[in-house]
């Protein structure tokens, strides 16, 4: 697999080509884009083109029209000369107590089922008292922080030698780098995807890339654990309408058993399941 040409979000040396790279992304001509925002389809042809200097107001409803991630609404604005629009807070900040609440409530509440949360580079934040069990037997220096979720699930002394379907489940995390490639321009990601794309592939095995099977609806993670194989389905979920950059990259990714055997394992080794 070969990173795709011009991944990552549009490039350019001002706001117009940045502009013009999010317009044809989001397959949109500038009559379309012009009309939505309550512009011209003339004046974004002279902003796109270096002619004209959009308004600070202007470049946040195309942004929004767009639907830019929060982080890349601000490089835009500082392309056009703008000061930032969007802080970009620490979590640990008093300013953020209602935010690491309600994530740590929910994780709480996630037991005996394990659940993680991650920013933009899949830095791991948070995670319940569940995941941990998933961890037995990965190699200490990738529990040093910061740990980073994708690197000890697909790391050779992380999960991968346990998890059944290695091939695709690989696969799909690797998709889902680069989806987050094309939005947004983080260094940081990329070196990560290059990192984990270098490590050895899986062999050719029917049986491994048929160990998904059985499961139509969502691709499972089968993972052995403690003379089992316990299988989840995974789900992310994220704030919506975020206005702080930091919170528009969290990410929450809860692991649901997706057969009875799972169910029973972790409500005997954890616990009972909880209620919000």
């Amino acid at each position: 697999m070969t990173i795709m040409a011009g991944m990552g979000s549009p490039t350019g040396t001002g706001v117009g080509p940045l502009l013009r790279g999010w317009r044809e992304r989001r397959q949109l001509s500038q009559l379309q884009l012009a009309l939505r925002a309550d512009s011209s389809a003339r004046h974004l042809s002279f902003v796109e083109n270096g002619r004209s200097r959009p308004s600070r107001e202007l470049l946040l409803r195309l942004a929004e029209q767009l639907d830019v991630p929060v982080r890349e609404r601000n490089t835009l604005l500082l392309a056009a000369g703008y000061a930032p629009h969007y802080p970009e807070t620490p979590l640990d900040d008093p300013s953020m107590d209602a935010v690491r609440g309600g994530v740590e409530r929910l994780l709480a509440a996630h037991d005996p089922y394990p659940a993680v949360v991650v920013d933009g580079s899949f830095r791991v934040l948070a995670a319940n008292r569940s995941l941990g069990l998933l961890l037995d037997g990965v190699a200490p220096h990738l529990l040093e922080p910061p740990l980073n979720a994708i690197r000890i699930t697909l790391h050779p002394d992380g999960l991968a030698p346990r998890i059944v379907n290695l091939r695709q489940w690989r696969h799909h995390l690797l998709e889902r780098m680069e989806r987050q490639l094309e939005l947004v321009r983080a260094e940081p990601l990329r070196r990560l995807y290059e990192e984990v794309r270098g490590y050895p592939e899986p062999a050719d095995d029917p049986a491994q890339d048929m160990a998904g099977d059985g499961f139509p609806f969502a691709l499972p993670m089968r993972i052995r654990h403690d003379g089992r194989v316990l299988s989840f389905l995974s789900t992310i979920a994220t704030f919506n309408t975020p206005l702080d950059v930091t919170v528009s990259e969290l990410a929450m990714e809860t692991f649901l058993p997706a057969d009875a055997e799972t169910v029973r394992f972790l409500q005997s080794a954890v616990g009972p399941e909880r209620q919000l």
